[in-house]
């Protein structure tokens, strides 16, 4: 067993997003260094493929179909998972969704709605949620999935960026308020990725031309290891690789 299993092995990881792209990535590294996977997804199918994988790796998942825009089953969740573990380890908030890329003035009205009931308010819901159950476990870590959109603003994605703008500003607030405990709270952009979203927004891209999400894992690990000091940092995938040498 490598030290880097020791630091998971019985960790309890929520992942939002699970079924696909970097959430699966994501959850199933943890499975394979034994935590154990509280694993979101909105397709039950989906669900029980993800768990099929964690089935052959040491850890074990727990599966919980959801529609991020029920926010009271995001509420529920957090006593459930109080009541049976007492504590979370690891929050990964990784679900969003993309939306309208249009003009800022004929952006439908639902869409920015659902946009910001997945990207913004249900991230707030996790917080509120988990929070204690963070606050209880030995070193909570949270990481939540970003975007340069964020940043880097561009014609028409108004919608998305604002979202992505407000989940960075939420989240930063909430590691400053935090920053006094063990508990840690980190941003990650993962750049362009090999995903559903992308290929969406980018349809004549080669998908080999763009990072595939197991290549985002070991930074989330990092972020989420009892040994990471970072908190409230916004932290950037290509900037981390090119760290690395």
């Amino acid at each position: 067993m490598t030290s880097q299993t020791q630091k998971f092995e019985g960790k309890i990881a929520l992942v939002t997003g699970a079924t696909r792209g970097i959430g699966r990535a994501i959850a199933l590294a943890f499975a394979e260094q034994g935590a154990h996977i509280i694993a979101i997804g909105r397709t039950q199918g989906a669900l029980e493929e993800l768990d099929d994988a964690i089935e052959k790796t040491p850890g074990s998942a727990s599966l919980v179909p959801a529609d991020l825009k029920d926010m009271e089953g995001i509420d529920r969740l957090g006593g459930v998972i109080a009541e049976r573990w007492g504590h979370l380890d690891i929050l990964i908030g990784n679900a969003g969704q993309l939306g309208m890329i249009s003009p800022t003035a004929h952006i439908d009205p639902k869409s920015w709605a659902d946009v910001m009931a997945v990207n913004v308010e249900a991230n707030w819901r996790l917080i509120r949620s988990m929070d204690p159950l963070l606050r209880a476990a030995p070193a909570g870590r949270a990481v939540f999935i970003t975007s340069g959109a964020s940043r880097n603003l561009r014609p028409f994605f108004a919608l998305y960026s604002a979202s992505k703008a407000a989940l960075d500003a939420m989240v930063t607030c909430y590691a400053k308020e935090v920053e006094k405990l063990p508990l840690r709270v980190n941003l990650l952009n993962p750049g362009p990725t090999r995903t559903a979203m992308r290929q969406k927004l980018m349809p004549g891209e080669d998908p080999l031309s763009v990072t595939p999400p197991e290549d985002i894992v070991p930074l989330c690990l990092e972020l989420c290891s009892p040994d990471c000091t970072r908190n409230g940092d916004w932290v950037d995938f290509a900037n981390w690789k090119s760290a690395q040498g």
